[in-house]
């Protein structure tokens, strides 16, 4: 499910991640090194930029969120955004974008499953995710 987002305009999709995850920096490790076309960019749920950009939407930046993927004026949520990410990826990647034929309710609930133990089973940093140097271009706060 897609909802419109405040003023925020970006040229590219943002993929809003927990910067502390363990799991969503491994994530955002996984888009980077298979984003060959340079289509994303991203910043951490915690970024001055999330907060300001969802200072009406708190709810998108609390936990059990782990991933929006803010694109073309739509904000989208949960499995929505992860399949939305991967289809674009394209390749071998794009064929879980079939997974979106499941109705929503049924895979955020496994989504939200996930989200709410990612801590406890991947673990959590003291601090966000600091890229590396080569993927500073793609980070935005």
């Amino acid at each position: 499910m897609a909802k419109t987002s405040s003023s925020f305009e970006q040229e590219k999709p943002v993929i809003f991640f927990d910067g502390v995850c363990n799991l969503c920096n491994k994530s955002v490790r996984f888009v980077i090194t298979r984003d060959k076309k340079d289509i994303f960019r991203f910043a951490a749920l915690q970024s001055p930029l999330a907060k300001k950009l969802f200072v009406n939407q708190p709810y998108l930046i609390q936990a059990p969120a782990s991933v929006l993927l803010v694109q073309d004026g739509k904000i989208y949520v949960e499995s929505t955004a992860a399949l939305k990410i991967v289809r674009q990826l394209g390749g071998t990647w794009s064929i879980l974008y079939w997974l979106i034929l499941i109705p929503a309710f049924l895979r955020d609930t496994l989504y939200r499953f996930v989200a709410t133990r990612r801590y406890k089973w991947f673990g959590k940093q003291s601090t966000c995710m600091i890229p590396k140097p080569e993927w500073n271009d793609r980070f935005i706060s």
